[in-house]
């Protein structure tokens, strides 16, 4: 605001913040992570029951960590099939209908927990000891899988190594559904805003960011953009 202020030169301060590029599984990866997790070893049994179902359900509707492990029994309506997430980013919102296999593998989950904790539980996953699965252990336990099947390196001490995170099954549900698109010859721009609701976004924006991250789509979008220019001439 001040007249005698000089606007420092573009560059001065080369830090920017770099987003981290996202592993895309395979669906084989995917099938390994949900199978190894089953095999986790605890007292009653629920460790695996509970991290196996919460992978599975993470890469097949792009939730985020939080919002999954927030989720309540009765977030999930059997008869309508839908899923409400109540504590999305920034106190959003929405309600996710979900295929009749996922609800039907939900409910089995929810028996299955409430028979070996001898009581209903009000929490959707929950440790050994009843209580709601916290971040923390989800994130340890994805990554000891990780090891488990080769995705991250052997580590010591508990440690979680580095490689493909949970988070990337929401990436690579978001990219899935739009390389579907444009392998259908769907119009991307029109189908954005599904996915961008879907996905709990801000704005269509953050959504086409995924264009960026995987090489693959880029192609696909320059592709689709250079016949429609063609065309036009």
């Amino acid at each position: 605001m001040d007249p005698r202020h000089e606007v420092p030169p573009q560059g001065l301060v080369p830090g920017r913040v770099q987003r981290k590029h996202p592993h895309i599984y395979s669906d084989a990866e995917i099938i390994a992570i949900i199978e190894h997790a089953r095999t986790l070893p605890s007292v009653y049994g629920i460790r695996g029951l509970t991290c196996s179902t919460l992978f599975g359900l993470i890469a097949v509707t792009g939730l985020r960590i939080n919002e999954a492990l927030r989720l309540d029994h009765a977030d999930l309506d059997v008869e309508s099939g839908v899923l409400r997430v109540r504590y999305g980013k920034l106190g959003k919102e929405r309600v996710l209908p979900l295929d009749p296999t996922v609800v039907q593998q939900l409910e089995s989950y929810g028996r299955e927990r409430d028979r070996l904790l001898g009581r209903r539980s009000q929490a959707l996953f929950v440790t050994c000891e009843g209580h709601r699965l916290g971040e923390c252990g989800a994130r340890y336990n994805f990554a000891l899988v990780c090891q488990q099947i080769g995705l991250r390196p052997t580590q010591v001490h508990g440690r979680h190594g580095r490689g493909p995170r949970i988070h990337d099954l929401r990436h690579t549900f978001a990219v899935r559904t739009m390389l579907n698109w444009y392998r259908s010859d769907q119009d991307v721009g029109r189908e954005m805003i599904k996915l961008t609701t879907w996905l709990g976004h801000a704005s269509p924006a953050n959504t086409y960011w995924y264009l960026e991250a995987v090489p693959e789509l880029l192609e696909l979008a320059s592709a689709r953009m250079t016949c429609a220019a063609e065309g036009r001439q």
